[in-house]
């Protein structure tokens, strides 16, 4: 590592000891669904008063109904049929993920577009997570869409630091490579405050590590997964890894090769666009 990425890691590591850094909060809307998803009697009538408040997060969650992964006979063309469809669980916790895109957002060009490209990737890995999810495995598909959109959340804060810190955002290598070091760390800390799940807790701090065992199938393996499936042929360093040599990939048992499973997966690439 470089000087700079050095010095900076250093000065980012110490702000989040000392509670300096200013970690985004979660989205108002987000927290109101949670509120109304975490009341075992919610309405479904009244879930989606809450989430039709956000025009564009209601859309998006009928886009999702209607694509071709869940595509039903007749097209779901208002908020309502599409929670029924889902469930109150699924469609909150897929709501509060797709939410999130109201926090990637930044002062400069620069940073705004290193925003964009990080989120376009959380999409990507969602859908791949979700299709892997719902079709091999028994664990909850939402939770793992979910798992996806957050996976590099990490990310912001040290994008909202290099927006202060000019000599970091002209110098595209060491930003890299303090994204690359320290976005596991903050992604932990940061759901740890918004109250997340352990199981998704783990996942920015554990899905690089493609040497990872765990005893069963778990939402950290089908990110890892999918991050790696929306890296191939690219020019990122985790194209080069082998996905049937993953102590994760050889849990799902499938075949990468296969013809169907990979048109499924290419497919949910653009499920939460």
């Amino acid at each position: 590592m470089n000087k700079l990425a050095e010095k900076v890691q250093q000065a980012l590591v110490t702000a989040i000891d000392n509670d300096d850094l200013v970690l985004p909060t979660l989205p108002e809307v987000a927290l109101k669904i949670r509120q109304a998803a975490e009341d075992p009697e919610v309405s479904i009538s009244h879930l989606s008063k809450v989430i039709g408040r956000d025009t564009a997060l209601s859309a998006r969650l009928i886009k999702v109904v209607n694509s071709p992964l869940l595509r039903a006979s007749q097209e779901v063309t208002d908020l309502h049929t599409a929670i029924t469809r889902l469930g109150t669980n699924y469609s909150s916790n897929l709501a509060i993920g797709l939410v999130m895109e109201q926090i990637f957002h930044a002062r400069s060009e620069v940073v705004e577009h290193k925003m964009r490209e990080v989120w376009r990737r959380s999409l990507e890995v969602a859908g791949v997570c979700y299709a892997l999810c719902r079709n091999h495995s028994q664990l909850k598909p939402d939770q793992a869409a979910l798992g996806g959109l957050v996976h590099q959340i990490g990310v912001l804060p040290i994008l909202t630091y290099a927006e202060d810190h000019y000599e970091l955002l002209s110098d595209p290598v060491s930003l890299n490579h303090v994204i690359d070091s320290i976005h596991p760390l903050l992604g932990d800390k940061l759901l740890r405050g918004w109250d997340f799940p352990e199981m998704l807790v783990n996942v920015p701090a554990h899905y690089q590590d493609l040497e990872r065992e765990s005893a069963s199938l778990d939402y950290v393996d089908l990110v890892q997964v999918a991050v790696l499936y929306c890296h191939k042929n690219t020019e990122h360093p985790l194209a080069n890894a082998v996905l049937s040599n993953l102590p994760a990939f050889k849990k799902l048992r499938i075949d990468p090769l296969n013809e169907a499973v990979r048109t499924e997966l290419d497919e949910a690439r653009s499920m939460f666009d």
